[in-house]
Formats: structure tokens, C-alpha cells, sequence
């Protein structure tokens, strides 16, 4: 059957923070994205991308972009997703943000300007500031699914975690 709704074909996720201040450990958050199969569609992920992995196994989401501490200009951690090129096999898609731990427990509350902004193309998706999560170390920002007809949809999924980057991964698809 034939549609006229045309799905999300490619996505960008954006993520920025100002630089920790000066004497202060660096604060370091990173974009993560888990994919999901239509067998398994939560729980454990397929495969994970993120700034230690910065490529899909298929090349079709893409860490384009990693800061460790939110300085320069414009977004400090980009992410593309090429959902139609993306096999069959997955039908979900999550992205999630996880503060680093390493100089002790730090929530978005601690991160000064954080921002993440979905788009497709010019058109924004979706926009937060952390605030709802403030007090959280880690959280999803949105989800992609794809539906009955082969089209990837568009969910905003703002849920906070108090997690490691590590359990978070675990846990962002639950």
C-alpha cells in the first residue's frame, strides 16, 4: 500500500553546554544513540554510537561531532541519523545524553546552557533546556520509530535517568 505521509528520512541531533568555569573539572556530555531490532524493540541494544564508536556498523548514524568540554562555538556534539538507509531489522531508534562521571556526580542542573535540538532538515522536531531533568545525570531526548508502513516517526522522549554513561546505555531503551 501506498502513502502519501512522507517519514523522517534523515535527522540531526545537536548538543551544547557552556565550558566549566575556570579551575573547575571540564564537564563532559555526550550523545548517545542505541538502535533497536523489531525481535527485541527494548531492553539491551542491537549496537550502541557514541563518542567511543562513533559510526554504525552500516554507516548510517553518525557521531559527526564530540566535545570533552563544551568549548567553541555553535554545537558541541552533533549527531546524524540516515534512518532511511537504515535495514529493515531496526524499527527503533533512541537517543539519549549522558554527563561524564569522572570528577564527581554532576546533574544537568550542575551544566550551565545545556541545550539539545532535534531537527530534519530545517525543520526543528524538537528543542529542551535539561530543566525537567535537572537533577538527573543522564537522559533520552528522543526516539524514532518505525512504522506498519516502513516510515520512520518522530517521538520526543525527554526521561531522566541518575545513571553512568554505561547503565545508561542499558537502560535508555527500557
Amino acid at each position: 500500500m501506498s502513502t502519501f505521509n512522507k517519514g523522517i528520512a534523515k535527522a540531526e541531533v545537536t548538543l551544547k553546554w557552556d565550558p566549566s568555569p575556570l579551575g573547575a573539572p571540564d564537564n563532559d556530555l555526550d550523545l548517545i544513540a542505541a538502535t533497536y531490532t523489531k525481535d527485541a524493540p527494548h531492553g539491551a541494544p542491537a549496537y550502541l554510537v557514541h563518542f567511543d564508536s562513533r559510526f554504525s556498523p552500516d554507516g548510517t548514524i553518525n557521531l559527526n561531532r564530540d566535545s570533552r568540554t563544551g568549548k567553541g562555538f555553535g554545537p558541541d556534539e552533533i549527531m546524524t541519523l540516515e534512518l532511511n538507509r537504515l535495514s529493515e531489522t531496526y524499527t527503533r531508534v533512541v537517543v539519549g545524553v549522558a554527563i561524564q562521571q569522572g570528577e564527581g556526580r554532576k546533574v544537568f542542573g550542575d551544566v550551565e546552557n545545556t541545550a539539545v535540538l532535534v531537527h530534519e532538515g530545517h525543520t526543528e522536531l524538537a528543542a529542551d533546556d535539561f530543566a525537567e531533568v535537572a537533577q538527573s545525570t543522564a537522559a533520552t531526548v528522543a526516539e524514532f520509530l518505525r512504522d506498519e508502513t516502513g516510515e520512520w516517526r518522530f517521538h520526543p522522549v525527554l526521561r531522566g535517568f541518575d545513571a553512568d554513561p554505561n547503565t545508561f546505555a542499558g537502560l535508555m531503551g527500557s
